[in-house]
């Protein structure tokens, strides 16, 4: 893969994703999702990237998981269904029109920040681990078997170095999921230096599934990481 200078930050993302290698050594019934495979949910990507990223400025990280089997996995972009693709992103598709919960909240907090264009031109979202995976035919994360998190590492950390290299904010970056993933990501945070600093916060599945009740008390709290977050960037 080559990422030039000269790259606007959705091209680089764009070369990124279509380099992701489906050569990595998976424990037993796992299988790897790569949704950049598909031809049709890479032309979804790269409009995306190019719409919204068609620039060098830096951006804020916002780190998931890996991807899903109903976000990015049918998408091609983290955190966003059909449904949301075209309604807030204004990026029409043929995929079958239904909702997946993280993406429902997360587009809650893109809007209340003040919309797709806003929140983008300021933070990219992408995960710890940038290939997802199934077992049996479910959405695995990678911290779920110790055996799959070992042999992913290296992969993880490669990756993550390439994507700072898009034009990452290394003052602060948040984390979605509060518990496993960002004791993981800070594990190896402190041996790479990849952030100065993490934000921790609650996972949009999580929230939907057991938190609904909260949903407001969350929203704010994702409000406030976003504008903290950017005061670090912007002292």
């Amino acid at each position: 893969m080559i990422i030039s200078r000269s790259m606007t930050f959705g091209k680089k993302v764009i070369a990124f994703n279509k380099s992701l290698s489906k050569d990595l050594n998976v424990p037993g019934s796992v299988k790897i999702l790569d949704p950049f495979s598909k031809p049709a949910i890479r032309s979804l990507s790269e409009q995306f990237y190019n719409k919204f990223y068609n620039d060098s400025n830096s951006r804020i990280f916002i780190l998931g998981i890996n991807p899903g089997r109903f976000g990015a996995g049918v998408t091609g972009i983290p955190f966003t269904d059909p449904i949301n693709l075209e309604k807030y992103c204004g990026i029409s598709n043929d995929l079958d029109k239904r909702h997946e919960l993280s993406s429902v909240f997360v587009f809650d907090f893109i809007n209340a920040f003040g919309g797709s264009t806003k929140f983008y031109n300021t933070f990219f979202i992408t995960a710890v681990c940038p290939l997802g995976f199934t077992q049996e035919g479910r959405n695995i994360n990678y911290y779920d078997n110790k055996k799959l998190q070992n042999s992913v590492e290296t992969f993880i950390i490669q990756k993550m170095k390439t994507q700072l290299n898009f034009g990452a904010c290394r003052g602060t970056a948040i984390i979605m999921g509060e518990d496993k993933n960002f004791k993981y990501f800070s594990a190896l945070n402190k041996q790479y230096n990849f952030f100065q600093e993490l934000i921790p916060l609650a996972h949009p599945r999580y929230i939907l599934q057991y938190k609904r009740k909260q949903m407001k008390k969350y929203l704010n709290d994702y409000l406030s990481a976003l504008s903290k977050s950017i005061a670090l960037f912007n002292p």
